[in-house]
């Protein structure tokens, strides 16, 4: 396995699922980055598209010191904020498509990189980098089913699937192949957020399927 991948992997060996926290204020970020932690959510997303994201992904790597806690970078579309998430001291990338020059920058810069792909083209010339840790975006659309369809010519790729994700359908794409499931809302609001240790049992019980 790549170096790339490692972290991917390590994270979502012990829970595979990420958070995606996308619009928040920067206390809120740092609130919500908490929760996620405290719930053993080992990987936390921040969008970064505006200043107050960035300030928000700051915030957040620095709340991540105190535990050790992994914060990425999202919607890294291109270089400029490929040198952003790392001037902001994220450890990782996520991308809604798959660029391959936004991809080199970041593992040049030595940050994982978790591409989105749709497509088995993109899915192959993802791999033609080195990349088998991929975003299945938008997963929900996609659907449980391409998940297994693309595992049948691609056994290596990783999907983690983003987009539409809650409660419901979680298990569905981790049964259907999934390695990890990113959440948004789930960690937010408080309802669906009251249920999610439920979800991590039903998980962590079916984790030797």
């Amino acid at each position: 396995m790549n170096e790339s991948g490692r972290l991917f992997a390590e994270a979502f060996s012990k829970l595979p699922l990420m958070a995606i926290l996308r619009g928040f204020s920067v206390e809120e970020t740092v609130k919500v980055s908490r929760r996620a932690w405290d719930v053993g959510i080992e990987l936390v997303e921040v969008p970064v598209q505006g200043e107050t994201a960035v300030a928000a992904l700051r915030a957040a790597v620095e709340a991540g010191k105190e535990r050790d806690a992994v914060v990425g970078a999202g919607t890294v579309t291109t270089i400029e904020r490929v040198e952003l998430a790392a001037r902001a001291g994220a450890r990782f990338t996520v991308a809604p498509g798959f660029s391959p020059v936004v991809a080199q920058a970041s593992l040049a810069a030595g940050l994982p990189h978790l591409p989105g792909v749709a497509t088995a083209s993109e899915i192959q010339q993802a791999e033609a980098l080195g990349l088998t840790w991929l975003k299945a975006f938008p997963a929900a659309d996609l659907g449980s089913r391409w998940i297994t369809a693309m595992a049948g010519p691609f056994p290596e790729a990783r999907f983690v699937a983003t987009g539409g994700m809650n409660l419901n359908n979680t298990k569905e794409f981790l049964d259907a192949g999934a390695a990890a499931v990113s959440l948004g809302s789930a960690l937010s609001d408080a309802d669906q957020f009251a249920r999610l240790p439920e979800l991590i049992e039903t998980i962590h019980g079916g984790a030797g399927r």
